[in-house]
């Protein structure tokens, strides 16, 4: 699934009268509010979903891949996904 479909599957759970735009508008806000969690408190839980959380990596050396020549990579900060229970459980029955 993709944001579009996304999108269209909101429109379908909103009802017949919710437009594709007012479904768009949900998906944006539902996005920026977990950008925003993740800006401010490091962590945005959705219970019954999963967790995003903030992850540091050390600084570390590692080789290029094409030259073969050892370089040094800069810390960095990443965002993680936990599922919860419930989404695994889904996961588990999927295809």
């Amino acid at each position: 699934m993709n944001k579009g479909e996304l999108i269209e599957a909101v429109k379908a759970n909103l009802g017949t009268d919710a437009s594709k735009a007012l479904a768009e508008r949900a998906v944006e806000a539902v996005l920026e509010g977990i950008k925003a969690g993740i800006k401010k408190d490091s962590s945005v839980q959705l219970i019954g979903f999963g967790t995003f959380t903030v992850a540091k990596r050390a600084a570390r050396k590692g080789v290029n891949p094409k030259t073969g020549e050892k370089i040094s990579i800069k810390a960095s900060k990443n965002v993680k996904f936990k599922a919860g229970t419930a989404l695994k459980a889904l996961a588990a029955k999927a295809k």
